[in-house]
């Protein structure tokens, strides 16, 4: 009788061991302005580090009367992976010790990366785009200005599609092997106009081929039936599916990053 054939051990990926690692709550983050607790999530021998937002924690928003934050930032995860730039942690919605919540890979960001700077100048030096002036004490106004960097740049074209209205620089986080990952999503795929972002360096700009070429990914797997339309359903509503498809629409047809509309505040407070 020959010896039963040895099975591999499945290898957990880190969607398995955020969805159904046990969470144990280690610190609450008072930075922020909702319920977020620093967990470690562990799994089948696996361990990590994590963002868990619950529900609960939620304060409602006057202009975000629909869905909840935490869908909203699982949402953000799964428009970032359909692009391929895998911008934003993994992230998963789940049961917690506090209810139903978002749950996020924590990421430990490399020190030393200039993304942001105040110059004294009226114009940006090579490598760097202005943003626009601001208030640095005593009457005095400086440009503030971010990096010329293809990273950022897939950023601002994410955040034109959810429609981001909070891309503050603390939101910014370079991690290693040159990473760049954007987090904090709650407020997006509003179905009104309300990008608000410091990332206004390529405004009226032509799109890169690459965006192009993502952003038409993006249409075709948003259309009714679609793999992404399918993993938004239940996360947002259908109106801002369908809002979503508008804009992407809207890049596409423009071929341009948009501009400040003028009716809502063009960069987020505080901006850092």
């Amino acid at each position: 009788m020959s010896a039963p054939e040895r099975i591999p051990p499945r290898s957990v990926t880190t969607a398995d061991l955020l969805a159904h690692g046990e969470l144990t709550v280690r610190g609450r983050i008072r930075e922020a302005s909702n319920a977020a607790l620093f967990c470690t999530v562990a799994y089948e021998g696996q361990e990590a580090s994590c963002v868990y937002k619950p529900v609960a924690g939620e304060r409602p928003l006057w202009d975000f009367p629909d869905g909840t934050l935490a869908g909203r930032e699982v949402a953000a995860y799964e428009v970032s992976e359909a692009t391929g730039w895998q911008l934003v942690p993994p992230t998963v919605l789940r049961d917690g010790p506090y209810g139903e919540g978002m749950c996020q890979l924590w990421i430990d960001v490399v020190p030393g990366a200039e993304l942001l700077a105040l110059v004294d100048d009226e114009e940006p030096g090579p490598g760097w785009k202005a943003i626009g002036l601001a208030e640095v004490g005593e009457g005095r106004t400086a440009l503030l200005v971010h990096a010329d960097d293809e990273r950022l740049r897939r950023l601002a074209v994410l955040d034109a599609v959810i429609n981001n209205a909070d891309r503050k620089g603390g939101h910014l986080l370079p991690a290693e092997g040159g990473r760049l990952y954007g987090i904090d999503h709650g407020v997006t795929f509003n179905v009104d106009d309300k990008l608000r972002t410091l990332l206004w360096g390529w405004a009226g700009e032509p799109l890169t081929d690459e965006a192009v070429r993502v952003l038409g990914t993006l249409k075709e797997t948003l259309e009714d039936g679609g793999a992404l339309a399918g993993r938004l359903a239940g996360l947002i509503t259908p109106a801002e599916i369908d809002a979503t498809r508008a804009r992407v629409d809207a890049l596409l047809a423009s071929g341009r990053h948009p501009e400040p509309g003028g009716e809502w505040p063009a960069i987020p407070w505080p901006p850092v």
